[in-house]
C-alpha cells in the first residue's frame, strides 16, 4: 500500500452529528448544542442540514444553464489555528486510547491540485496496484465485476471526490487540506492523528503492509499465501476501527460520553454508514467496491466496541496492535478473536506440474474468506441470503491461471484466465444454497452458456461450455466445487487433487497473530478493502458521522 492513512470527506461527521442529537436523550440533556445553533424551548437539537451544506461539497450558484462551483479557502488565522489544534486533538487521541505519544506529528497543509498529484504519483509507484490490476481480471472472471468495468480511473475518481485530509506513515506527516472548512478538519484530525499514534507504536509500513511477492510460483508459496492471506484484511479493520472509535469519541467530548458510554451508538453508526447519497462516484459504484470500501470501518469499529467493551481500553488498543486478528471472520465475529477460537485454513496441493503441462501459467492465488462471501452471496442472492450464509462459512480458497499462448489482446481480459474455487460449509444446506445461487449467476456472466447434462456425473454436478471454455460445479455434502475455463478432463483431476489434500485431521489456524510476517497477501476482495483503506475514510461513512 501507499502507507498513506487518509479520511475521506464529509459523510462520516454528518453521520455522528446526527446521532448526537440522540445523545442528548442518552445523556439527559447534558449534551451541548453547536455554537449559533438556535434550539426551540422545549425542543431538542435543530435536524442537521443536509450534507450538502456543511462543507461536504462546495456551495453552487446557478446562473442561467451554468453552474458555477464557489471553493471556500481557509484564511490565513484559520490555517493558524488548526496547526496549533493539532498537538490538542493528539493528545485527546492519545488520552482516549491510551496510546503513547512518543514525538510530535508534523502537520502541513496541502492544496487540492497537490493532493490530486499527491495521489497520481502514489498510485503509479505503488507495488500494490500490480497485484489489484490483476484481481479486477479475477474478480471480473468470479462475476463480482462487470467484464466492462474500470477499475482505474474508477479509483482516482473516487479518491479525488473523496480525500478530506490524510496522515502519512512514510513522512510521518499530518497533512491539512487547505479548502476543506475548520469545523470539519477537527473530527478528520482526530481520526487521522490516531493512525499516527499506532504508527509510532506498530511502525504502520510494516505492520500493514508486508506482501512483496505479486504471483506465486510453487506450491510453498502458495501455501504460505494461503495461511495468512486476509491479515491484512483483519489489520487495515482494527486501523480504522479505533480511529473510528477516537473520532466518535472526540465528536462526543462536550457530552461528557464516549461510545463505550452509549451501548448502542455504535451499532447506530454502523447501521448509518452505507448512504452513499454524499458520494456521487460511491453511489455508482458496483456491490463489490461498496462493500470493501466500508469493511474496515463499519466492521473495524464493531470489532473494536465489542473487545472495548469486554476487555477494556488496554486490550482494545495497544493489546489488538501487538495481537492483531489475521481473519476477517474475526472482525466480523469479534468473540472468535476474544476466544482465539481456531480459523479454518485449507490446503492447495502441488497443481503447478499439472498446469504447467496444460499451458497454463500462475496469476493468482488466495482464500475466499467470509467477508468475500457476504459479498458474493449478497450480489448473487440478495442481503438476506448473505446475512444468512457467511456465519456457515468454513473455509474456501481460489486458484487463478492465465493461458501461456493467449494473445497480448486476450490476457487483457477475462478469456485467458481459467479459474477453480473450493469452498467449505459448517453444514450442507449452507453448501446446497451456494451451490444454487453460483449456478443462477451463470447466465449473466457467459454469453453462449450451455449445459451439457451428457457429461454429468450426479444430480449435484452441472457441467456447462462457454466461449471461455468449460465449466465444471459440483457439490459434494459440505463443500461446493467450481472450476471457469479449465477443460472439463483437467477441472476434474484439479478437484481430485484440491478435494484429496484436505484431509480430515484437526482445523489449522490462519497465521499470524504476532507482528513479524514473512509472506502476505490479501484475498480476492481484500486487496481492494486494503488499497482503498489506505486513503482513509469514505464519505458514505463519514456523511453519518456529524
Amino acid at each position: 500500500m501507499f502507507g498513506v492513512k487518509v479520511m475521506f470527506r464529509a459523510s462520516l461527521i454528518a453521520f455522528l452529528l446526527a446521532c448526537c442529537g440522540s445523545i442528548a436523550t442518552w445523556s439527559q440533556g447534558s449534551a451541548s448544542p453547536d455554537k449559533g445553533a438556535a434550539v426551540k424551548p422545549g425542543a431538542g437539537p435543530e435536524p442537521v442540514p443536509p450534507a450538502s451544506t456543511q462543507g461536504i461539497t462546495p456551495p453552487q450558484l446557478q446562473s442561467g444553464d451554468t453552474t458555477i462551483t464557489v471553493e471556500h479557502r481557509l484564511t490565513k488565522a484559520e490555517k493558524d489555528q488548526l496547526l496549533k489544534d493539532v498537538d490538542n486533538i493528539f493528545a485527546f487521541a492519545s488520552k482516549d486510547t491510551g496510546l503513547a505519544i512518543k514525538r510530535p506529528v508534523k502537520r502541513q497543509f496541502i492544496s487540492r491540485e497537490e493532493v490530486n498529484k499527491f495521489l497520481r504519483k502514489k498510485f503509479d509507484e505503488d507495488k500494490g496496484n500490480q497485484r489489484m490490476e490483476r484481481s479486477e481480471l479475477v474478480l471480473k472472471k468470479f462475476g463480482l465485476l462487470d467484464r466492462d468495468f474500470h477499475l482505474r480511473p474508477f479509483l482516482l475518481s473516487l479518491l479525488t471526490e473523496q480525500i478530506a485530509g490524510f496522515y502519512d506513515n512514510k513522512t510521518q506527516t499530518m497533512y491539512l487540506l487547505d479548502w476543506v472548512p475548520v469545523d470539519e478538519q477537527k473530527p478528520v484530525m482526530a481520526h487521522e492523528l490516531t493512525h499516527a499514534l499506532q504508527d509510532q507504536h506498530v511502525g504502520l509500513t510494516k505492520w500493514q503492509n508486508q506482501s512483496e511477492e505479486v504471483v506465486s510460483r510453487d506450491v510453498s508459496d502458495d501455501n504460505a499465501h494461503i495461511r495468512s492471506d486476509e491479515t491484512d484484511t483483519a489489520r487495515e479493520a482494527v486501523l480504522e476501527g479505533q480511529a473510528m472509535v477516537a473520532f466518535a469519541d472526540y465528536v462526543l467530548r462536550d457530552s461528557g460520553k464516549t461510545l463505550k458510554d452509549v451501548p448502542t451508538m455504535a451499532q447506530q453508526l454502523q447501521n448509518s454508514a452505507g448512504d452513499m447519497t454524499g458520494s456521487p462516484v460511491m453511489a455508482r459504484a458496483p456491490l463489490l467496491l461498496q462493500q470493501a470500501l466500508l469493511f474496515p470501518y463499519v466492521a473495524g469499529l464493531g470489532f473494536e466496541d465489542t473487545v472495548l467493551t469486554t476487555a477494556g481500553v488496554g486490550r482494545a488498543f495497544t493489546g489488538v496492535l501487538d495481537a492483531p486478528p489475521s481473519t476477517s471472520a474475526e472482525i466480523m465475529t469479534p468473540e472468535q478473536y476474544l476466544s482465539q477460537a481456531p480459523q479454518p485454513v485449507m490446503i492447495m496441493p502441488d497443481v503447478h506440474p499439472l498446469l504447467t503441462g496444460a499451458g497454463y501459467e500462475p496469476y493468482d492465488i488466495g482464500v475466499m474468506g467470509e467477508l468475500d462471501v457476504r459479498i458474493t452471496a449478497e450480489l448473487f442472492g440478495g442481503r438476506p441470503l448473505a446475512e444468512a450464509l457467511a456465519p456457515a462459512w468454513n473455509g474456501g480458497i481460489y486458484y487463478a491461471a492465465q493461458r501461456k499462448d493467449a494473445t497480448a489482446a486476450e490476457k487483457e481480459s477475462t478469456k485467458s484466465l481459467a479459474l477453480l474455487y473450493s469452498s467449505q460449509w459448517k453444514n450442507e444446506d449452507s453448501a446446497r444454497s451456494f451451490f444454487k445461487v453460483f449456478e443462477e449467476e451463470l447466465p449473466r456472466q457467459y454469453d453462449g452458456l450451455a449445459r451439457q447434462k451428457d457429461k454429468e456425473r450426479s444430480d449435484d454436478e452441472r457441467v456447462y461450455s462457454t466461449r471461455e471454455g468449460d465449466i465444471l460445479l459440483t457439490l459434494s455434502g459440505k463443500t461446493m466445487w467450481i472450476s471457469e475455463g479449465f477443460e472439463l478432463p483437467l477441472a476434474r483431476k484439479l478437484q481430485e487433487m484440491v478435494d484429496g489434500a484436505q484431509g480430515v485431521g484437526p482445523m489449522r489456524n490462519a497465521e499470524v497473530r504476532g507482528v513479524d510476517i514473512q509472506t502476505n497477501r490479501t484475498g480476492i476482495v481484500e486487496t481492494l478493502d486494503r488499497w482503498i483503506g489506505s486513503y482513509g475514510m469514505p464519505r458514505g461513512v463519514a456523511a453519518a458521522a456529524r
